[in-house]
């Protein structure tokens, strides 16, 4: 089966459009990825989103314009995607959507929301569209996230040694393989988001990004700043956890940075870069992992891997592109699986990952311009995931 999976993260800078053959034989997912398009927000969307998220108030007026901008432009990547991509053959769409909030409180989730409508997708492709994946997990009892995890431990599990795949979007988060028992996943708090969020604070909004860690690399690692930002009690939380910019967010960069005289730009950045560092490193120690595969945006970020690789002391870290997966498309590559798997009547959520209580079938599904026909339900246990090149 031919798929687009669409993306877009806690960044909210573009939407990813990754393209794969998928094809399940044996109980062995084959996927064959056929590339990549980004598709960037335009300024005037993204800046009503930027604008809604919280700690920011909004109504529900601006929730409705939100959710058909977004869903055209969703609908955009696709339309892109199956042109170049898929040469105007593509039988499925699996749109993560855009995460505006995601509802944790005492450990639990309790709700989480997704904009985009779907049907903008199926009108503009044809195609059948599968979205809102995470709610179902959350009904559950799962923490909704992180969604990944099925796809990293089908795809690394059988790697040597523990094996931990990492993520750095606007947040980060891990999935450990296991050689023995149960995998585990969870978000280990920041990756981007601060960063991104002091960078946009210093420039008055002339860079969303620290491009290169050209910040990072000429500034220097403020002690006190670092110790007050990991206080938050949030690390210390037990897995399986989740977060979002519902915590890490502006505001509260702006209230630890009060009290301090003022610091050099440079110096922020670079202890915030340090901060995604160390709070990953920390989270990732105790599961005695003898590699680190990350992916995600923070990857092309210099100064955040060196700061990885420093506090990592020791324990490979290589990228996801080294394995032959793209780190920039990992994720759209993974929810185009969680969409086959759906279609197929297939789970695509592991239990001991989300703290859910058993592993569900997941999204809700928007027929095309076409009769609806599934597959047959597969009755193939899924047991292992491989990349393959044509």
């Amino acid at each position: 089966m031919r798929v687009v999976g669409l993306m877009s993260g806690t960044s909210y800078d573009a939407i990813d459009a990754a393209a794969a053959d998928i094809v399940l034989k044996d109980g062995t997912l084959a996927v064959t990825p056929l590339g990549m398009i980004g598709e960037r927000y335009d300024e005037a969307l993204r800046a009503a989103l930027a604008g809604a998220l919280p700690p920011a108030a909004t109504t529900l007026a601006q929730v409705c314009r939100l959710d058909t901008g977004i869903g055209q432009a969703f609908a955009a990547a696709a339309v892109r995607a199956d042109r170049q991509l898929c040469g105007g053959k593509a039988q499925l769409i699996a749109s993560h959507g855009q995460t505006v909030y995601h509802w944790a409180e005492d450990g639990r989730v309790h709700g989480t929301l997704q904009l985009g409508q779907p049907a903008w997708i199926a009108e503009a492709t044809g195609c059948p569209v599968v979205s809102d994946f995470r709610p179902r997990d959350v009904a559950a009892g799962g923490q909704g996230a992180p969604l990944v995890s099925l796809v990293d431990v089908l795809w690394l599990r059988g790697r040597p040694g523990v094996p931990v795949a990492l993520n750095l979007g606007g947040i980060a988060n891990v999935t450990v393989a296991g050689a023995s028992g149960d995998p585990v996943a969870f978000d280990t708090g920041p990756a981007n988001a601060l960063i991104d969020a002091a960078v946009v604070e210093v420039t008055r909004g002339r860079a969303a990004y620290d491009e290169d860690g050209a910040l990072a690399a000429a500034g220097r690692v403020h002690a006190p700043l670092l110790e007050r930002l990991l206080s938050e009690p949030y690390y210390r939380l037990p897995p399986p956890k989740t977060t979002g910019k519902e915590l890490f967010h502006a505001g509260r960069l702006r209230a630890a940075l009060s009290g301090f005289e003022a610091l050099a730009p440079e110096d922020v950045v670079a202890t915030l870069t340090r901060l995604t560092a160390r709070t990953v490193a920390d989270a990732v120690r105790p599961l005695g992992a003898t590699e680190v595969v990350a992916s995600g945006g923070g990857t092309r970020n210099p100064a955040l891997m060196a700061a990885l690789r420093a506090e990592l002391a020791g324990t490979p870290l290589r990228t996801s592109d080294e394995l032959g997966v793209p780190a920039a498309a990992k994720e759209a590559y993974a929810f185009a699986v969680l969409g086959f798997l759906t279609v197929h009547g297939l789970v695509g959520t592991v239990p001991a990952c989300t703290g859910a209580r058993g592993a569900r079938v997941l999204g809700s599904l928007t027929p095309g311009n076409r009769p609806l026909r599934l597959p047959p339900p597969s009755d193939h246990l899924v047991n292992s995931l491989i990349f393959t090149h044509r």
